[in-house]
């Protein structure tokens, strides 16, 4: 399969600006993700707390 150096390069282009947008997503919304795991978490660890007595 044949890609046309040309083509590489879009494709290249392209995928680089997906990371560099998923990665800004990721830093933005960082403390809304850290708090809905944390909230997981402590609802976890209760659900286990409430199944041992």
């Amino acid at each position: 399969m044949y890609i046309d150096p040309n083509t590489g390069g879009m494709l290249a282009q392209a995928l680089a600006a997906l990371v560099v947008a998923g990665s800004g997503v990721l830093l933005f919304f960082s403390r809304n993700i850290r708090e809905g795991i944390a909230k997981l978490r402590r609802k976890m660890r209760k659900e286990d707390e409430e199944q041992e007595k």
